[in-house]
């Protein structure tokens, strides 16, 4: 990758990484109504972790080699990373459009592992398109750009259920049917997330290899899926000393937001709203509103993203410190849940949740990015991802079940004490970062 880039306006920074406005409409709808879908079709609460944990599983698979694919990969017309991103969206399209009118949860729990393995073929070549294109001095920047489009994404998809239900789309079904309020969302979704990556790969031109024949002889020397695998996991153990410090963060605060997908829904509809039976009128409305609230952290996200690229843009941030509150205020958030009185207060708790959520979908991959060989991006970016899924598989195996019961009792509400435990923990561990270099631009 050519090392003279030249800085990016604002305008160029937001086209390249417009399709996360897509990836985001996924996640936030698979996040917020995917453990609404599993209850609808008769899933036990304390089952709804499990349901999830293809996902990541799938994840610890796809993007080490997507990344590493993309790295080797080269086209004059089509890029490095776009041929990814497109390959990605098509199957994210069909899954998204498909798993409300999944009949059984096999199929639902089938429709999930699909969509997020489409998902994660298109995200982290988002990531290492970022660091392919930016010079380092704009990359804290790069990301919080990415973040605002993200937080967009969150805050209008966690509230499509609602808005369908606003504008008459029924919102109640019979027994073991999703209501056609929830399938309206999912299809608006699939067409944001089809649309929105096509724009960056219409829009967005990639860095040829610096030198180009070097490029191809070392692709030719470690050619065969053998050298692939064995490359893969030689960068796996030679990782970055950042990269590990930075696994022990991500490892809190994935297990934290985790918790709060696969449980907010029948946490909140329970102990805040007092429903519990999915075929009423009053659990269907609590889980739209819950969806609303969890809008909220999208919607704070983006404001507090649009915040942090004004001020990345001006001066120097540190992002260890940055990061490190902003995820004490996230913790906060998730632990006032259980206190409070009044549903309208649940703005305020997934306002300091957005704040931290903003953090982490910015401030580690620009710790990352100053920290590794610019050639090898794709591939380290895609193993960076194994400190996402890792803690989101022991958390779907029982690791949620088992500590929220161990730690603070039966009540479901509990999750929500866990997760704030643990994003003040990935808060602290941001101490463990001493490299110059990261936490600086």
């Amino acid at each position: 990758m050519t090392q003279n880039k030249q800085r990016l306006s604002f305008w160029q920074i937001w086209n390249m990484s417009f399709g996360f406005l897509g990836i985001q409409f996924g996640f936030a709808l698979q996040g917020g109504f995917m453990s609404r879908i599993f209850q609808t079709l008769g899933a036990d609460k304390d089952a709804i972790p499990f349901l999830w944990i293809a996902a990541p599983l799938t994840g610890l698979l796809v993007q080490p080699i997507v990344g590493y694919l993309s790295d080797r990969t080269w086209h004059p017309k089509f890029g490095r990373r776009k041929p990814f991103f497109f390959i990605g969206a098509v199957f994210s399209t069909f899954a998204l459009f498909l798993a409300p009118y999944s009949s059984a949860l096999w199929m639902a729990a089938g429709a999930l592992w699909i969509l997020d393995a489409s998902i994660n073929i298109s995200m982290e070549p988002f990531r290492a398109l970022v660091a392919d294109k930016l010079p380092d001095s704009q990359r804290s920047y790069g990301f919080v750009v990415q973040t605002l489009i993200i937080g967009i994404g969150t805050w209008v998809a966690s509230n499509l259920p609602w808005m369908m239900t606003q504008l008459g789309v029924p919102n109640t079904a019979a027994a073991g049917v999703v209501p056609d309020s929830v399938k309206y969302a999912f299809a608006i979704g699939a067409f944001v997330l089809f649309s929105s990556i096509l724009y960056t790969i219409l829009t967005t031109e990639e860095y040829p290899p610096e030198d180009m024949d070097l490029f191809e002889k070392e692709k030719e020397a470690s050619k065969g899926f053998l050298t692939g695998v064995k490359e893969i996991f030689k960068n796996i153990v030679g990782m970055p000393s950042v990269m590990k410090k930075l696994g022990v963060v991500q490892f809190f605060s994935w297990f934290a937001f985790f918790t709060m997908w696969s449980f907010a829904t029948p946490a909140i509809t329970e102990h805040v709203f007092g429903a519990t039976d999915t075929t009423s009128v009053a659990y269907n409305d609590a889980a739209d509103s819950v969806g609303n609230y969890l809008g909220t952290y999208g919607l704070v996200s983006m404001f507090y993203a649009l915040i942090l690229s004004f001020v990345a843009s001006k001066i120097k941030i540190n992002r260890r410190l940055l990061h490190l509150v902003s995820l004490i205020f996230g913790g906060c958030g998730f632990i006032l849940i259980y206190f409070i009185s009044e549903p309208w207060m649940l703005h305020i708790c997934f306002s300091l949740v957005g704040i931290a959520w903003a953090s982490i979908l910015s401030m580690p991959y620009a710790m990352l990015s100053s920290s590794v060989e610019p050639k090898k991006m794709g591939v380290y970016m895609g193993i960076f991802n194994m400190f996402i899924v890792i803690p989101q598989i022991i958390a779907a195996l029982g690791g949620v079940n088992f500590l929220y019961k161990l730690l603070f009792g039966e009540e479901v509400i509990n999750t929500m004490l866990l997760a704030g435990t643990l994003l003040i923990l990935a808060g602290l561990s941001n101490l463990l970062i001493t490299d110059k270099k990261a936490i600086h631009d």
